[in-house]
């Protein structure tokens, strides 16, 4: 029976005993073979936790009791809390076993577990209705840019479906995040935000608590919405971090930035923490706001992994879930690295019962957004990443340009330091990456290179010059980055960095790297996807085993070794052939500068093509490619 009115399933609760062996008993299931597993113990019955409970202890459970095989293993008190004492916990049946008690435990009587973990049973021999069970075998997310977002789909038996928006809230997310490792939920979207589905839209509510570790221990009932179609279908968007905290500092609201992922906490690299970032943390923490960044382990080394993720925040966010995450830092970073963070401390003072007032040059909008008179910041715009680009500063509420009057690879160098983006290429001049808008905020600067940032150089003064837009100052810096196929959507996998081309390697480069390279570069993510074997090629061996993870979004996230530190033989080049129809690029502007003669020394910090192909011809990367993916990166003091 694969389904039932709710008024039967009721009777058939009522109407079904108990099944029991002798020792053992199925309780609350509505049917001799489902239900809440109690067993016999020292002349009193007595429940199992939940703790470790799968499919094998349930088949166990079936075998012992003549109901077949075990179906489901729901537990978090499925079948209603039990009584009496938790006689069993971390039970591990091998599945040879022939009755529950034979299998190893931690003991009788031996848990840490309360009634609301008692675990339970489904066997085949069950036939309970399916809006009482829940039918799902697993859960996925598809059509999203990394494992861990895009269009919810379930599978009953071996059925994929998708799921209603109507039938599916911030509990059920929260479920779902967890049961793919993809932490907490970020978004729950409805309206088939990644496009629609294929098969059934499955007219069940899924009724999560948010506690359960998979969806089939929760609930479901009969839709309450029966009119959904796929342009319904709901989307998820989960973020891999949980927890945050800060340690080793005077008080809770300073210390060692420390972020869990997957259940493990980690430290984050200095190299890769700005105040932005630390803003948005001491916000979500309650602690006010960001007074300083301290980098080379201040507060002590901590444990763990080193997170170099780059949080691109831009302050005014109120979690750091809300932050885009961009290019995995490929530099080696160790614990001596760990940056610290000092905030204001707690907004509201437990004390006095008031508020902490703001330094005089901020006030706090409506909408929370905390605003100062003296903020400036500074990013790169049209260059096709976070690292290259025309360059625009924040100042006085307005974003500006500028003036490429005196312009140099001193002043570019400044630059992205600031913006940690290494070292500077190029200082292009004449708008070589268009137009801007707004003042021309900056002119005639003279850096030295060693200023930490650009306001601190030598000009003119703010808003004193004699330029126009068409005289807008661009820079390209060692850490823009791109990535092609070198015949379109197939060939050699190669990588722009630090003003060269290079080749990937092919250890440790699995299915999912592999779709990851194909969506970068417009060529699709086809199911026919093919890695030939590998390739030799004789350009420089940028990076080597790069291995994309779930949260992954960009290829410049996914670990690898550090750039230019491989194990790699000469015919272990990743060749890949995406299987799809190529789309034409859209070429972007070219630095003026760099149109005619691509040998002059002031290029050499553009994307070449690699030796010993025919056209000798640079040009940024297409702005629709996969550079595009950075957002710019903004540095906000």
């Amino acid at each position: 029976m694969e389904s039932c009115m709710p008024i039967f399933c009721l009777t058939v609760l009522l109407l079904h005993s108990p099944a029991s062996g002798d020792d053992l008993r199925l309780v609350n299931g509505g049917s001799p073979c489902a239900g809440r597993v109690e067993i016999l113990h020292a002349g009193q019955w007595g429940t199992v936790c939940d703790d470790e409970w799968d499919i094998e202890d349930a088949g166990v459970v079936c075998k012992q009791l003549g109901c077949g095989s075990a179906l489901s293993a729901p537990g978090g008190a499925h079948f209603g809390a039990g009584s009496g004492p938790i006689w069993l916990d971390e039970v591990s049946c091998r599945g040879s076993e022939s009755a529950l008690r034979d299998c190893g435990s931690g003991g009788w009587g031996v848990s840490n577990c309360d009634h609301g973990e008692d675990a339970g049973v489904i066997c085949s021999e069950s036939n309970v209705c399916s809006f009482v069970i829940s039918g799902h075998r697993a859960v996925r997310l598809s059509g999203g840019s990394d494992l861990c977002s895009g269009r919810v789909e379930v599978q009953h038996v071996e059925t994929w479906g998708t799921v209603c928006d109507a039938d599916f809230d911030w509990q059920d997310a929260e479920v779902v995040c967890r049961e793919l490792k993809c932490g907490i939920p970020k978004e729950v979207l409805g309206g088939a935000p990644f496009g629609d589905g294929q098969g059934t839209v499955w007219f069940e509510e899924m009724q999560c608590q948010g506690k359960e570790p998979h969806i089939s221990r929760c609930l479901t009932s009969a839709s309450k919405k029966q009119s959904c179609t796929h342009r319904n279908d709901v989307g998820l968007v989960c973020f891999g971090y949980t927890e945050y905290r800060l340690v080793g500092g005077p008080d809770s609201c300073s210390g060692r930035v420390e972020l869990q992922y997957d259940g493990q906490w980690g430290t984050v690299c200095d190299r890769y923490w700005d105040l932005q970032d630390a803003t948005v943390l001491c916000k979500q923490l309650n602690c006010g706001y960001a007074v300083s960044v301290l980098g080379q382990a201040w507060f002590g080394q901590g444990s763990g992994d080193v997170r170099a993720d780059i949080f691109d925040c831009d302050g005014s966010e109120t979690h750091i879930s809300n932050c885009s995450i961009s290019a995995w830092g490929r530099g080696a970073c160790t614990h001596s690295n760990d940056a610290g963070v000092n905030c204001s401390g707690p907004l509201l003072t437990a004390q006095a019962g008031r508020v902490r007032p703001l330094p005089s040059k901020c006030n706090t909008s409506n909408e929370g957004t905390t605003f100062c008179s003296d903020h400036t910041a500074l990013r790169l715009v049209g260059g096709g990443g976070a690292c290259a680009g025309r360059v625009e500063v924040y100042h006085n509420g307005s974003w500006g340009t500028v003036c490429d009057d005196s312009w140099d690879l001193a002043d570019a160098e400044v630059v992205c330091k600031q913006l940690q983006c290494g070292t500077a290429l190029n200082a292009s001049v004449s708008a070589s990456f268009g137009q801007g808008t707004g003042p021309i905020w900056l002119d005639e600067l003279r850096c030295q290179g060693n200023e930490s940032t650009l306001w601190e150089c030598a000009s003119g003064g703010w808003g004193q010059h004699n330029c126009r837009h068409k005289e807008d100052a661009g820079v390209v810096c060692s850490e823009f980055k791109k990535l092609r196929l070198s015949r379109g959507c197939s060939g050699l996998a190669e990588v722009f960095y630090n003003g060269t081309w290079g080749s990937v390697c092919y250890n440790g480069m699995d299915k999912n790297t592999v779709k990851m390279i194909c969506r970068e570069v417009n060529c699709g993510e086809s199911s026919e996807i093919s890695m030939p074997l590998p390739a030799s090629s004789t350009v420089r061996k940028w990076l080597d085993n790069v291995e994309c993870r779930r949260h992954d979004s960009t290829l410049w996230q996914c670990p690898s070794s550090p750039w230019g530190q491989n194990d790699c033989w000469i015919n272990e080049v990743a060749e890949i052939d995406c299987k799809a129809v190529e789309k034409k690029p859209t070429v972007s502007s070219i630095p003026k500068t760099c149109s005619e003669d691509l040998t002059q020394e002031h290029c050499s910090g553009f994307p070449l093509t690699p030796p010993g192909e025919e056209s000798a011809r640079a040009a940024l990367p297409p702005e629709e490619g996969p550079a595009a993916l950075e957002p710019p990166r903004v540095l906000d003091l």
